[in-house]
């Protein structure tokens, strides 16, 4: 499933296609939605923004597009009349005068009022997103230390999206990794340092994967891991998706697990918790 940077990445897409212009036309695949195309149709589109996993398209009149791609919905844009050639199902069209956007196959699709947003099941208990401005070391380092939170390991809380919105499975390897943390550690058993490192650590490497384009390794490693030869699926992270691979900094072998129903991957030398 596509995380937090690989979300606002397709948010950037569909700015630069439809934010600022009239949607001339809207539809929808779902017939249940249906009967909203002619009151989004007309409407000029004023902002896509993320919500952790989620995309906000707002169009004039406080009404909201809400899309959630899971695991399989994928946007296009496109020149007018000219849509991409694919056996998808069409979901969802905005169509301008000078560019489309094309929503396929997701199903988690909706349309609010501003006055709803904060009561929709998945909104309502997302946590702050990372990629946003707002979201400081120091307001995560205070949610670390809320009481819903510090007594949970590191590898199931990461995941968890009322904690902080954004964070999916290689972020989280690849975080606890610069962290120097193992999965298991809770927030409450690590000293203030540790925490203000784990807090600037988490919005700096998703920062660093969103600006790259979902590489999270430091950019001279992993211009040394390409020029050695690496594939781009090993050399674009330090541990994730590395198991049985020697760490470029200690040569420990990466090791990979399963926490919280999901396969992690740490450096057992690195990340002496």
């Amino acid at each position: 499933m596509p995380e937090g940077p690989e979300i606002r990445r397709v948010a950037d897409q569909l700015s630069r296609a439809v934010v600022n212009r009239v949607a001339e036309r809207v539809t929808f695949g779902q017939a249940h939605l249906q009967h909203r195309e002619e009151e989004l149709s007309g409407r000029r589109v004023l902002s896509v923004q993320p919500r952790g996993k989620a995309l906000l398209t707002r169009f004039e009149g406080h009404l909201f597009l809400y899309t959630h791609n899971q695991l399989y919905g994928r946007w296009y844009t496109c020149a007018p009349e000219r849509p991409p050639r694919t056996n998808r199902t069409l979901r969802v069209s905005i169509e301008t005068k000078s560019r489309w956007a094309l929503l396929y196959s997701a199903s988690d699709i909706d349309v609010l009022h501003e006055d709803e947003l904060e009561e929709h099941p998945f909104l309502a208990r997302l946590g702050p997103d990372l990629l946003d401005a707002q979201t400081t070391p120091a307001r995560i380092r205070k949610r670390l230390l809320d009481p819903r939170f510090h007594g949970r390991n590191l590898g199931s809380l990461l995941l968890d999206q009322g904690f902080v919105a954004g964070i999916g499975n290689y972020l989280r390897s690849e975080i606890l990794f610069f962290s120097g943390l193992t999965p298991e550690l809770r927030p409450r058993d690590l000293e203030e340092e540790q925490r203000a490192e784990l807090a600037r650590t988490m919005r700096a490497v998703i920062r660093r994967s969103y600006r790259t384009g979902g590489v999270t390794e430091l950019a001279e490693e992993a211009r040394r891991a390409k020029a050695a030869g690496e594939r781009r699926r090993h050399w674009r992270h330090a541990v994730f998706n590395r198991g049985g691979h020697p760490c470029r900094r200690c040569g420990a072998k990466v090791k990979k697990l399963q926490v919280a129903s999901r396969q992690l991957y740490l450096c057992p030398g690195c990340q002496a918790g």
